[in-house]
């Protein structure tokens, strides 16, 4: 749901995401960030679901990153503190 919710508030869902009326990148970087913090803290009950859920997480940074005027430091970006930087 995190997940869904992040890409959802980036606007990933249209096809120019600039224009959705959906997007919000304050919310998205909240729910980057507490996904971050759940997936990073919870990584060693996962199992195999782990993997895909940190490359999930990583993509919705990256698209974060992509998506902002003016993009974050490397390490100051949603849900870094957590996963280290993501370029």
């Amino acid at each position: 749901m995190l997940m869904s919710s992040a890409a959802e508030r980036l606007g990933l869902s249209a096809e120019v995401p600039a224009e959705s009326p959906s997007r919000d990148l304050d919310e998205a970087r909240r729910l980057i960030t507490a996904l971050a913090g759940l997936v990073t803290s919870s990584a060693e009950y996962l199992g195999l679901h782990a993997g895909p859920l940190r490359d999930g997480l990583q993509s919705l940074q990256r698209s974060f990153r992509e998506e902002s005027a003016v993009p974050d430091e490397p390490g100051q970006g949603p849900g870094e503190r957590y996963t280290g930087p993501v370029w």
